[in-house]
């Protein structure tokens, strides 16, 4: 018999490749970590009190599954090429969410035939607008589940980039875990280089000191007002955006 964490990729790679999306994407990463690692008890710490654990969504919860979806690198390039939301960043931004949601239904459709719960979050809007708090991060559950590191901008850099979008979810089956990376894949922590996040924000809501949410929030919010949809992504522009070699990505650390 295929082991599960074989059949979960493979359908989640299929789904991305088959997409009818006129996003070009790349071929997503998986990750698996135990849903009673460690490390998801400092999310009440470092999150906030109100992160949930995954056994507060599932009780039965064994494994939590995150997926990444990177975006191609003429996405990536056409957000370089605009001062403001670049309207190809902004379309990639909602067909990969719906796409998101079309995976992680068909994935609990699946997990349901052979007898596994299973419990999904929202790609997006899944927060509070007025303190900016969620109860499930995605890219903390990406972390956890092996998919990278973070960076100075707050994001996950996996060894695929940083531009694309995730999601998790709980199932009541037993998947082996993913390894954690140990070494850093943002060149300002690596070496103190880079930057390039924080001189893209077009509003300072983003210094090496940390990001203010709410003036990044209410920027978001008035380039909806004009139509421009989703997303903002200027920090996600920045050479950790596309990687495809990560070891020839990390030797410019050096």
């Amino acid at each position: 018999m295929i082991p599960l964490k074989i059949r979960i990729e493979g359908l989640i790679r299929e789904m991305v490749g088959a997409a009818d999306v006129e996003t070009p994407l790349r071929k997503p990463l998986v990750g698996f970590a135990s849903a009673h690692d460690p490390l998801l008890y400092k999310l009440k710490t470092v999150v906030g009190p109100h992160h949930l654990l995954p056994t507060d969504l599932l009780p039965e919860a064994r494994t939590i599954l995150a997926f990444f979806i990177p975006f191609d690198k003429s996405v990536v390039k056409a957000s370089r090429q605009w001062a403001y939301v670049e309207p190809v960043w902004s379309s990639a931004y909602v067909e990969t969410n719906q796409l998101i949601e079309e995976i992680s239904g068909t994935l609990k459709q699946q997990f349901a035939a052979h007898g596994i719960a299973a419990v999904e979050q929202k790609p997006t809007d899944n927060f509070n607008p007025h303190d900016l708090t969620a109860p499930w991060s995605h890219k903390s559950m990406a972390y956890v589940a092996g998919l990278g590191r973070f960076g100075l901008h707050k994001m996950l850099i996996t060894p695929a980039g940083v531009a694309g979008r995730y999601c998790s979810m709980v199932i009541s089956a037993f998947v082996p875990p993913t390894p954690r990376p140990e070494k850093e894949y943002c060149l300002y922590f690596i070496n103190g280089t880079c930057q390039r996040c924080v001189r893209n924000c077009p509003v300072g809501a983003l210094t090496v000191n940390g990001l203010d949410k709410q003036r990044c929030w209410v920027h978001q919010q008035n380039k909806r007002d004009r139509d421009l949809e989703r997303g903002c992504g200027k920090c996600a522009i920045g050479p950790c955006a596309i990687i495809t070699d990560l070891d020839a990505y990390l030797h410019r650390s050096k």
